[in-house]
């Protein structure tokens, strides 16, 4: 699903240049549930920016599922993220202006879909995060773990191949987050959904498939203690 291939990317920093990424590889089988960690500013919300096509590399590679998305144009990128990406963030970035249905659809609206079949899908996304019944309320109204289970439901309407969270429980308190994560989860696994989330919790990346951590520019495979055990 998702093959990364010397990736590089570098800023400009003052005077200095600084090597985000460093010709990283990685590979991720579709379906699989890949947590991303590493300390902050190692380029873990750059790399899901790459891999989204949000930002353009410096050199390498990114396939997801066989379309090279570091060789589209700008307009061919957002149209395949549009297709077959979704994305959550730590802040929900939800729209204000629209009710939490409206903000669900108008992801189904920009890839073509609208009418009634878009309503009916904003409304089933919504009742799968246990939401249906918030449909017509305004999103400020909403508690912050609702509001990212509505930003959930907005990833996931137009079935993605692949899902981007960054931070999905950054914002929440432990109590909220605990029970946001069965949904981000359990619905990725039920659909089959290839899942990378970047997080600094511990418990988030123990329920992935895989750990990996992003440090000096590359990827590596991570074991995570169980909790409770002294590591030496």
């Amino acid at each position: 699903m998702l093959s990364i291939h010397q990736l590089s990317r570098s800023f400009r920093e003052g005077g200095r240049v600084h090597r985000v990424l460093d010709g990283l590889d990685a590979e991720v089988a579709g379906g699989q549930r890949v947590a991303v960690m590493g300390r902050s500013g190692s380029g873990k919300s750059t790399l899901l920016n790459l891999i989204s096509g949000i930002d353009r590399a410096d050199g390498g590679s990114v396939r997801v599922a066989g379309c090279e998305v570091s060789a589209l144009g700008e307009p061919e990128r957002t149209r395949f993220r549009r297709a077959h990406i979704g994305f959550v963030y730590q802040f929900f970035n939800l729209i204000p202006t629209l009710d939490v249905a409206e903000n669900v659809r108008l992801v189904l609206e920009l890839n073509g879909v609208r009418g009634r079949a878009a309503r009916e899908r904003s409304l089933a996304a919504l009742a799968d995060l246990g939401l249906r019944e918030r449909a017509h309320s305004a999103v400020d109204a909403l508690s912050g773990g609702e509001q990212q289970r509505v930003a959930i439901a907005r990833a996931l309407v137009h079935a993605p191949q692949l899902l981007l969270a960054d931070e999905p429980t950054g914002n929440l308190d432990d109590a909220t987050a605990r029970e946001v994560l069965p949904a981000l989860l359990g619905l990725t696994r039920s659909r089959g959904t290839t899942l990378v989330l970047v997080t600094h919790d511990e418990t988030l990346a123990r329920a992935a498939d895989r750990v990996l951590e992003l440090r000096d520019g590359h990827l590596q495979e991570r074991t995570l203690a169980t909790p409770g055990t002294v590591t030496r």
